[in-house]
């Protein structure tokens, strides 16, 4: 996990030290500079407890690693897991909620009409556009997608929150999912036979031991852009505040502090922006992939009838 190991504990820290030396800060001063930045930081890298008002620092609770052959897995709990299940038990509670007042009214209203709004736009400018018509029936996994990325991504702008889209291995379990459903799709429109001839390009099969691993190399590149676009653009938000920050603690001047606020506020916002903005872009990206496949056995099914 991103920044979630001991030695890059030890590198961040160094790095706060050696930025203290350089604004020439000691004693008490270094180590509320070194808080400091660690409470900017906890944002950024995972941790094995979690910070909560009033109740300061609790432990999570560990686990021995399990052992299967020559690989090791770590079930402990950490605080992006925590904020994982955490988001999906607000998007349960969210989903059951809206779906209980708009059953109970025919015109919404307040949270209901709030949730439709975002339903009726991933609809009508996500699915449709790149599904066609056809797209409706993956709107529960699209929409799922879309909140659950949503609410994670917000809840690394409340206090004591953390953002488990800025950990690599959230955002590589996202893509596995798209990974799966993307495959699922094309598929299901074009039939496994059409699927696996697709793969050799429609060149002379003399070509394809060089066609098919370029073929099924595309199949991965797609879902791991989408790992890494999302991963990188919310824990880039973070580091941006950090940097600014440590200006104060770079020029030796509180008279930066006003410039350097200014920026943190007007990066915060853009972040809220950002927020909606990855989820959007993850959620139309993983529509248009799934839409190439479908539309490409919609094209094969209109020739076989055209002949």
């Amino acid at each position: 996990m991103f920044l979630s190991n001991p030695e890059t504990h030890e590198a961040v820290h160094a790095a706060v030290d050696t930025l203290h030396a350089a604004a020439g800060h000691g004693g008490e001063g270094a180590e509320h500079g070194e808080n400091l930045f660690t409470g900017l930081l906890h944002h950024v890298y995972d941790a094995r407890e979690i910070e909560l008002p009033f109740l300061g620092h609790i432990e999570l609770p560990q686990f021995a690693p399990i052992h299967i052959g020559g690989v090791s897995l770590d079930l402990s709990l950490t605080k992006h897991v925590v904020f994982l299940w955490l988001a999906a038990v607000i998007l349960v509670v969210l989903a059951i909620t809206a779906a209980r007042k708009n059953t109970k009214s025919r015109v919404p209203s307040g949270l209901g009409n709030l949730v439709e709004v975002f339903i009726v736009f991933v609809r009508d400018e996500i699915v449709i556009p790149n599904m066609g018509p056809g797209g409706v029936r993956y709107m529960p996994y699209l929409l799922t997608t879309f909140f659950f990325i949503l609410i994670m991504n917000l809840s690394g702008l409340v206090p004591y929150g953390a953002t488990a889209t800025g950990n690599v291995s959230v955002t590589a379990g996202l893509a596995l999912v798209a990974f799966v459903m993307i495959q699922a799709s094309a598929i299901r429109a074009q039939g496994l036979g059409h699927y696996l001839a697709h793969l050799t390009g429609g060149v002379h099969w003399a070509l394809w031991p060089i066609m098919i691993p370029i073929e099924v190399l595309g199949l991965f590149t797609k879902p791991f852009a989408l790992m890494i676009r999302l991963f990188a653009n919310m824990v880039g938000g973070h580091i941006v505040i950090v940097s600014l920050i440590g200006l104060i603690f770079v020029f030796k001047s509180l008279a930066v502090a006003p410039v350097s606020v200014a920026f943190v506020l007007g990066i915060n916002m853009l972040e809220l922006f950002v927020a909606f903005l990855q989820a959007y872009i993850f959620t139309m990206l993983t529509s248009l992939f799934m839409g190439l496949g479908m539309q490409a056995g919609h094209e094969e099914h209109a020739e076989e009838h055209g002949h």
